[in-house]
């Protein structure tokens, strides 16, 4: 067995179907077989089955493609203390990051990097995606900065995890409205009124259902937004109410933030990465950057108190 083989059966239990992986890889589906039948050849026990129409992995497939995890990363080692890559504090750094925690963090890590002699270069990138495809985006990333909520499954373990913030989530209603002279809001006070939230498939929605569950009511979902700054300037026209992380989203002056009670109203922000990736000094670099822009922003709590 051979490290590109190793890959193929890792991308294949990420991915879950032979084409998917050939388009990962840049190859022919035919490539991407014959490198299973390979890797076959060299182990006792089936490494794949037939599920219906798709290949999957057995268990014995699984547990292998769990040790070209760690496989991958020892080579990447290998390689780079040959070169002496690992040392080098230069080189360029891709880093995407859903648009809240882009908004929140680029400038921050601009500015470390304009302040810092040798800093690495970044390539930054927007990632407006479903909770579950981001750890696939760390194929194309050096790091992701990604979000899920309390409730939600742990992220893979074919990625590496760094927590950056545990956030909470608030109420956002125009200035003017009733509620706003309230220091908390409850499911009960809120779940009958219309609703800004995002596309199904994306952090926050869950939320919003779990404040109607709670109520006993139905959510009144009358926009369906993922930008907060747009939803920002719908709930300050009157549009409706929307959950906005406190921290993150950009502050408006005919909006006001209020702590939500009763249910769990928090995500975490993580940074993504495969394993191997960390191997490079200017990757870590980034990476200790980004927790240091965490600290920064968790201390700028913008909850904003009701009038006296």
């Amino acid at each position: 067995m051979d490290e590109r083989q190793l890959r193929v059966l890792r991308e294949l239990g990420e991915l879950g179907s032979v084409t998917a992986v050939a388009e990962a890889m840049t190859v022919t589906p035919s490539a991407v077989s014959q490198q299973l039948r390979l890797l076959q050849r060299s182990v006792p026990v089936p490494l794949t089955e037939r599920a219906g129409r798709r290949l999957v992995l057995t268990d014995a497939g699984r547990a292998l493609a769990d040790a070209a995890i760690d496989v991958s990363a020892a080579l990447a080692r290998a390689r780079h203390a040959v070169d002496r890559f690992v040392e080098q504090p230069q080189g360029l750094v891709s880093v995407a990051a859903f648009h809240s925690a882009g908004a929140a963090f680029f400038p921050l890590l601009l500015r470390q990097a304009a302040a810092a002699e040798g800093f690495p270069g970044l390539t930054l990138a927007d990632e407006d995606v479903a909770q579950d495809r981001f750890p696939q985006l760390t194929r194309d990333h050096d790091l992701v900065l990604a979000h899920r909520l309390d409730h939600t499954a742990p992220w893979p373990g074919t990625v590496a995890v760094t927590p950056l913030l545990h956030e909470p989530l608030d109420v956002a209603l125009p200035a003017g409205h009733p509620l706003a002279a309230r220091e908390r809001l409850t499911p009960h006070d809120v779940a009958g009124l219309p609703w800004i939230t995002v596309h199904d498939g994306f952090p926050l929605l869950a939320t919003v259902e779990a404040i109607a569950a709670v109520a006993g009511r139905r959510p009144g979902i009358v926009h369906r937004i993922n930008e907060f700054t747009v939803a920002a300037e719908v709930v300050a026209a009157g549009g409706g109410l929307a959950l906005m992380p406190r921290w993150t989203a950009r502050p408006h002056p005919a909006v006001v933030l209020r702590p939500l009670t009763g249910v769990h109203a928090s995500r975490h922000i993580d940074v993504l990465h495969r394993p191997e990736r960390t191997a490079r000094l200017a990757v870590r670099t980034v990476l200790t950057a980004l927790v240091r822009a965490a600290d920064t922003i968790r201390g700028s709590d913008r909850a904003t108190p009701p009038p006296p």
